[in-house]
């Protein structure tokens, strides 16, 4: 609470003499809803899951309705492009009025726009109206974005922990380490695959990799050592030598993203898909998209997790409508919503336990899919490593195995 407090008043601060930075202040929420009637926010996100597109237009409709602000999608493909552009209007002195209103962000993106002051003011997001639900002690991922520091320029919307998929009818027992996984790869060559970095997701299976290979994983939550970076990865490099002979199509192609690798899982192609949400398998099952036969496994020695958000750039031309869109996405309603697998099923970053009774009961009533795993089963949560380490990664394993 003393935190929270410090940073009202801070934020007031900063709010009043930022001026073009964010003349909305979040601290005047009443001045803030009658700034955002009648805005247009452009909201840059990842547009290649329909089911999260649809929670996205269901949640532009609602602010529509209750604020008058209007939410425009703007699908893409890769984050950076979005990083790319913002910098870009800062080079030709495009200080106002900017492109991006709102951006779906983390890890290195978000790294990006805070090392460069590319973003609104510090302390916007910890001054929401829906800040107050908000899990810090719990998941402490939300105010640390691999490693990084939030310091309120960013508001969390969703938990992300790696998760892989099976289908039961196909493999009985799943391999529960990664030396399990290349055993089984081995032993059944063309059923494995990973989606090709620079991916967000083949990216992440290549830091769980080396999360699992280097000598010390304390290595990984500092920036990468130049000097040290080859023998640090060479484990993990190792590793991939070995396993790539034996992927789907002996690694010489690999699926475009997850949704394609999910589809192979689905077609009978492969054995083994993963994902990032741990509701995947069971949303997908609830759309048809997959068999209700697929389960979820993790590996015990644990698997990567983080905090995605969403952030203001610092030029943002509706600001007040992107708070106030931030802010219902952030609500109770919104996140039960969300998490439910039937629409998207991505976690809450809520302390659900200190919700009303009205709001907690919208998450008790949540079913959420056989393909589940409890909070129990899920396993350790390990640590995302520095942003540094995820560029160096991807610039590493175009240059060993080829570029997209």
């Amino acid at each position: 609470m003393r935190r929270l407090t410090r940073l009202t008043a801070a934020a007031a601060t900063t709010f009043a003499l930022a001026g073009s930075a964010i003349a909305a202040d979040p601290t005047n929420w009443t001045a803030v809803i009658e700034e955002a009637k009648g805005q247009t926010v452009y909201f840059h996100a990842w547009g290649g899951e329909p089911r999260i597109n649809a929670y996205i237009d269901w949640a532009a409709g609602q602010v529509s309705e209750r604020y008058g602000v209007t939410v425009r999608h703007v699908k893409v493909d890769d984050t950076a492009t979005v990083v790319s552009r913002i910098i870009a209007e800062k080079s030709v002195g495009k200080t106002e009025e900017g492109a991006v209103d709102l951006v779906w962000i983390n890890g290195e993106n978000f790294q990006a726009l805070k090392r460069q002051n590319l973003l609104a003011a510090e302390g916007w997001a910890d001054t929401l109206p829906n800040w107050k639900h908000v899990d810090v002690s719990g998941k402490p991922t939300v105010v640390t974005d691999f490693t990084v520091p939030t310091d309120g320029l960013e508001s969390p919307w969703g938990m992300a922990k790696l998760v892989f998929l099976y289908d039961t009818a196909i493999m009985t027992r799943p391999p529960r380490s990664l030396k399990d996984l290349a055993d089984h790869a081995a032993a059944h060559p063309g059923r494995f695959t990973y989606p090709q970095p620079p991916n967000f997701h083949g990216s992440t299976f290549l830091k769980q990799a080396l999360t699992t290979l280097i000598d010390d994983p304390q290595k990984l939550q500092m920036p990468v050592d130049e000097a040290r970076f080859d023998a640090d990865t060479a484990p993990l490099f190792a590793f991939l030598d070995a396993l790539h002979p034996n992927l789907w199509r002996q690694g010489r192609a690999f699926p475009q993203n997850a949704a394609a690798m999910r589809q192979m899982l689905a077609d009978g192609e492969i054995d083994i898909s993963f994902s990032f949400n741990p509701n995947d398998a069971s949303g997908a099952i609830a759309a048809g998209e997959l068999p209700d036969t697929v389960r979820t496994f993790v590996f015990e020695e644990g698997t990567i997790g983080n905090t995605h958000f969403v952030a203001i750039p610092f030029n943002a031309k509706a600001k007040a409508g992107a708070l106030v869109f931030a802010d219902f996405l952030l609500s109770p309603e919104a996140q039960a919503r969300k998490q439910d697998p039937a629409v998207w099923g991505d976690p809450t970053v809520l302390d659900v336990a200190g919700l009303s009774a009205e709001d907690r009961a919208r998450f008790d009533a949540l079913d959420l899919g056989v393909a589940t795993l409890s909070p129990a089963d899920l396993g350790p949560t390990l640590p995302e490593p520095h942003p540094s380490w995820m560029t160096r990664l991807e610039d590493a394993w175009i240059a060993r195995y080829g570029a997209p």
